[in-house]
């Protein structure tokens, strides 16, 4: 079906299509009868306004486009609450791509969001390389949430996953573990950061030789299969240290279906404290990563580098808080 015009709302108002315009861009110089006499011919056609084309003359389509790497991983839905929140406070409206937890899948929605001409970008959780992402920023500002970098071109916002894994060995030796094992994120944003600082905490309370890492994908499936394979092992580990809240949940599942009970038998950590984490038949010790604070810092960051603010590149770094909760105790007597 045709789009109604701006000519056919004139036509019905019995007004000019000048004045129509001056209502759909909200200008004060229309009296009150008039502006209600446009609206309810609007509404009555269906009209809505081509937001591309008014904003063609500012260069501004006042729009961001958000792209979460994986849609199923309740961390990314929290960090979009905090970026609408934001996004709505400074009249911007967010446009939502799902990188579908793949490198080509971000690619794409990228390519798509620069095509609609964006103001700007928040990729949240990115596998793109730096370079990469260092040539699209050339195009429209990006701001890549949930993982770390020394890009002089981009920004990002992100928690300090290294202080955030020794966060969790700490606690766990302050328990008495000694056998600690790592479920790792795979190619996930976080990854490195979180496995360094998880082998540099081990070695520091002198359990290097009980460093055990096992790949993971920050899924639960992969939560499931790398908390089997730990659990099979000789000297299986008191302790499961997981990537994030998804792969523990799917590590919990696994350890206590083999008939061991956690934290009786064997403690697990996750990262990231999302809404599944806290549940109550889940009640599951965590990292805590502030998503509102990340998601209103990338917006921030964003309208900075579009309003000229600022030209050279920050990096905002969030601080970690460990959540003890009932899937961490002290390791069996045994």
């Amino acid at each position: 079906m045709a789009q109604p015009t701006m000519q056919q709302v004139a036509e019905l108002a019995g007004v000019s299509t000048a004045l129509v315009s001056l209502v759909m861009r909200d200008a004060p110089n229309v009296s009150d009868y008039r502006r209600q006499l446009v609206l309810a011919a609007a509404d009555e056609l269906g009209y809505r306004p081509n937001v591309l084309a008014r904003n063609l003359a500012s260069r501004r389509t006042q729009t961001i486009g958000v792209v979460l790497n994986d849609l199923h991983n309740p961390f990314f839905a929290e960090i979009l609450d905090g970026l609408q929140a934001a996004a709505d406070e400074s009249d911007y409206r967010l446009l939502i791509g799902n990188g579908s937890h793949s490198q080509l899948g971000e690619e794409r929605s990228v390519e798509t969001f620069l095509q609609f001409r964006a103001d700007g970008l928040v990729i949240a959780g990115s596998m793109l390389s730096d370079d990469l992402l260092e040539r699209t920023s050339r195009t429209a500002p990006i701001v890549v949430v949930g993982r770390t970098s020394s890009s002089k071109v981009f920004d990002t916002a992100n928690t300090d996953d290294q202080v955030g894994a020794r966060l969790v060995i700490d606690h766990l030796v302050a328990l008495g573990h000694q056998r600690i094992a790592h479920i790792d994120g795979g190619r996930g944003a976080g990854v490195i950061e979180r496995r360094a600082g998880y082998r540099t905490a081990m070695r520091a309370h002198g359990l290097g030789e009980h460093i055990h890492v096992v790949r993971g994908d920050f899924t639960e499936a992969g939560g499931r299969k790398a908390a089997q394979t730990l659990m099979q092992h000789d000297r299986r580990p008191t302790a499961i240290f997981a990537g994030n809240d998804l792969s523990a949940v799917g590590a919990l599942d696994i350890v206590e279906n083999l008939g061991f009970d956690v934290p009786g038998d064997v403690s697990i950590v996750g990262y990231d404290n999302t809404a599944l984490a806290a549940m109550h038949h889940v009640s599951l010790t965590t990292i805590n990563q502030p998503t509102e604070e990340l998601g209103r810092a990338a917006i921030g960051l964003l309208l900075e580098r579009l309003d000229g603010d600022r030209t050279k590149a920050t990096h905002h770094v969030a601080e970690p808080e460990l959540i003890r909760r009932s899937t961490s105790d002290s390791p069996p007597a045994s």
